[in-house]
């Protein structure tokens, strides 16, 4: 038995309790993301142009504070508002699906003046030639029906700095209009400047948007003051709200938006949460049929696991997002691997006749190096999930890493105590598993010359096809642009959406289906930030409920050129990361074989992706940083037992005790993707259009990656090692 048999014992009661207390109630300590719940993101980008040199240090902290306060103020249930950089801010607003109104409230910059108007003829006249003298502005009054051009002073009297209040009131004809008092210093400024101008007209400018600008007919000495402009009751409502969280330090632009409607958010957990058990009983099933007695404890030790993944994110306050619901599913899957490679370790100790004692002892000791190898660069990938992803990308890369750590305690320790457990009660536990590959003496390197002109013709195509095509399936995020999901009540034909889309005057649109037919699912692309418009013709087509806008994303240009370049400086640090990682594990040479391989399957897997016609977007770019993470397993496992037997067979040829190894391991190879791939098919067919795309990939992924193990990796090895 193993000599810290007890403290493991103590420490997976302690693990086991305080994950259950984390996640209990699960529905109050799992935040879901705005992609399960609906709601809005938006990234706003500081004008720090518009900043003196001196304030630029704080003024997002500054811009949050504000926001957060107009957030509270519109009632929205648990806003998050942070800094994302120094001129950054990111906005999530659960539930909220009004987006106009939201970004009103969020991205006006509420800068509020008072400025007299110029009476001087001569002045005027020259301004309506073009001719503005210097110290003034000529702008029209919003206010007004007629066109009325007003000469005002660039110097304001009075800012809304001074503001204390701003509410909705009604005029005598009804209208709405928005009244603010000021404190007594503003007051007697307001005092003052009307006093000393009564006759003469005062510009109430918002945003540098004149509102009005009535004649001062009397002195006002109370502090008082109203602004006009031909308001609806909720834009006053609106407008009141911002004047009286304050103005924003620097104007500000939405660079980023993504909207997601409670519908779509609904069927997301729907689906997803099936999918996830689905995954997962796959796995139980097939565990103990295949494995039997090992099979049983490893699904014991997935039991565990699964709680202390939850309790980890509930302890932790993580958000859950569709991403991270399959980031659970490939983590169960992959929490597997552990337990099949150590079952097959064990399968061979007791084939050499070693009883079951020194067979599980045997079993966990020697299959510790490829379990640590394999979780470590996965763990490297997911990482860098987190730092160059946004959003649900970040949800999925902290759901995964999570599930590593959860999942190495839960192989190596739980699972060893149940098997001490069990070996103490009886001593001649039967140990016995199935079996798919006896034995087999494959020559597989002798295959090495085909299977390397079989990659670099696939390889040329995949090239080939993304190079012509894949610019045409990018997703907004690295275009630039907006794409609107929409779902109709009713059948409605794609050419008669298309005809009603121009009729707003929406050119250089992409129309294509979502999902199955009976969905009624269309997905709108536009370069511009056109949503809006996008919405209305939806309307006049469908009516007011025969429609449900079901997503937006826009992204800006700028936005789409950075989240382009995180992605490239995601894939490449990796692949470095995986590399250096593997050369201080293993010989250099086994390491840069590794990596080309893990290359040749992120090509491949993006060839296909291209000739498939899928969207590539930043889910895909976490699929893809997922597989490399995950492919290199089996070459790992491969290249553990070389080494291994490098130390046994010192006389043998290289070559022949690669080919060797490889056979020795053809079980492992196949198994520790079959039960990924069983979590991933699940998410496939039954996760949903939302998540399909992003799952294709990792089978295609996780498919290559056997591939490239067994002929890429390996064989470069040998050549390189046979050419020293």
């Amino acid at each position: 038995m193993d000599k810290y048999y007890k403290w493991k014992v103590l420490a997976i009661i302690i693990a086991t309790v305080f994950c259950i207390w984390k996640a209990y109630p699960l529905q109050e300590k799992i935040n879901l993301g705005l992609d399960l719940q609906g709601g809005m993101q938006l990234l706003l980008q500081v004008d720090m142009d518009k900043v003196p040199e001196a304030a630029k240090k704080d003024v997002a902290d500054r811009v949050v504070e504000i926001v957060r306060n107009r957030i509270d103020s519109f009632g929205v249930k648990e806003p998050e508002i942070s800094k994302q950089g120094s001129s950054q801010v990111v906005v999530k607003l659960p539930g909220m699906t009004d987006r106009e109104r939201a970004k009103e409230i969020v991205g006006k910059t509420a800068f509020l003046e008072f400025r007299l108007v110029s009476e001087d003829a001569d002045l005027n006249k020259k301004a309506s030639e073009g001719q503005v003298p210097e110290g003034y502005e000529y702008k029209k009054v919003k206010s007004d029906m007629a066109e009325d051009m007003v000469l005002l002073s660039k110097e304001a009297i009075l800012t809304g700095g001074h503001l204390t209040t701003a509410s909705v009131g009604f005029d005598n004809y009804g209208q709405a209009i928005v009244q603010l008092s000021f404190d007594d210093e503003g007051a007697k400024i307001f005092d003052r400047a009307t006093f000393q101008n009564i006759g003469k007209r005062l510009a109430i400018v918002l945003d540098g948007t004149v509102h009005s600008a009535p004649v001062i007919r009397d002195r006002i000495p109370n502090g008082k003051a109203q602004i006009s402009g031909n308001f609806k009751a909720a834009e006053a409502s609106d407008l009141a709200l911002v004047l009286r969280a304050g103005a924003l330090p620097a104007p500000v632009s939405i660079v980023e938006e993504r909207t997601v409607g409670p519908g779509l958010g609904k069927d997301s957990i729907e689906k997803g949460v099936r999918a996830g058990l689905l995954g997962v009983l796959f796995i139980f099933l097939f565990m103990p049929i295949y494995y039997l007695l090992s099979g049983v404890v490893a699904v014991i030790g997935l039991t565990f696991y699964i709680i202390f993944m939850v309790g980890s994110l509930g302890a932790l306050g993580a958000t859950l997002t569709l991403p991270g619901i399959a980031g659970f599913i490939l983590s169960v899957g992959m929490a597997v691997d552990a337990n099949v490679l150590i079952s097959e370790r064990m399968r061979e100790e007791v084939a050499m006749g070693k009883g079951s004692k020194a067979a599980i002892s045997a079993g966990y000791h020697k299959a510790f190096s490829a379990i640590l190898d394999s979780n470590v660069t996965t763990l490297i990938t997911s990482v860098l999930l987190f730092i160059f992803g946004t959003g649900p990308v970040q949800g999925f890369a902290v759901t995964l890493s999570i599930g590593i750590i959860a999942s190495m305690f839960s192989a190596i320790v739980v699972t060893r105590v149940i098997f001490d457990f069990l070996s103490k009660r009886n001593p001649n536990l039967n140990l016995r598993m199935h079996q798919f590959f006896k034995k087999t003496n494959i020559q597989f390197l002798k295959g090495r010359v085909w299977a390397y002109g079989f990659s670099i013709i696939t390889l040329g195509i995949g090239i080939a096809a993304f190079a012509m095509r894949g610019g045409q399936n990018y997703g907004v995020e690295f275009t630039g642009g907006t794409l609107v999901q929409v779902g109709f009540r009713n059948a409605v034909d794609a050419g008669a959406v298309r005809d009603a889309l121009e009729e707003e005057d929406l050119k250089s649109i992409t129309l294509q289906r979502y999902g199955e037919t009976k969905d009624n699912q269309y997905i709108i692309r536009i370069a511009g930030n056109e949503a809006q418009k996008v919405e209305t013709a939806i309307k006049n087509f469908a009516g007011d409920k025969g429609y449900e806008i079901l997503r937006v994303d826009h992204v800006g240009p700028s936005v789409s050129k950075d989240l382009t370049k995180k992605a490239l400086w995601a894939v490449l640090w990796s692949a470095i990361g995986i590399l250096v990682y593997l050369a201080l594990r293993f010989e250099w040479k086994f390491s840069l074989a590794a990596v080309i391989a893990i290359m040749h399957d992120t090509i491949f897997t993006f060839g296909v992706y291209a000739l498939s016609g899928r969207e590539i977007n930043l889910p895909t770019i976490a699929a893809v940083l997922t597989i490399m993470g995950f492919s290199v397993n089996d070459t790992i496992v491969t290249f553990d037992r070389v080494r291994d037997n490098i130390k046994l067979m010192r006389k043998t040829p290289f070559a022949e005790i690669v080919n060797l190894s490889i056979n020795q391991t053809l079980s492992r190879t196949f198994l520790t993707s079959f039960t990924t791939i069983l979590a991933t098919l699940a998410l496939f067919l039954f996760g949903g259009s939302s998540i399909n795309d992003f799952a294709f990939a990792m089978l295609v992924g996780f498919g290559v990656g056997i591939y490239s193990t067994i002929f890429i990796a390996t064989a470069l090895v040998v050549d390189w090692k046979a050419h020293k």
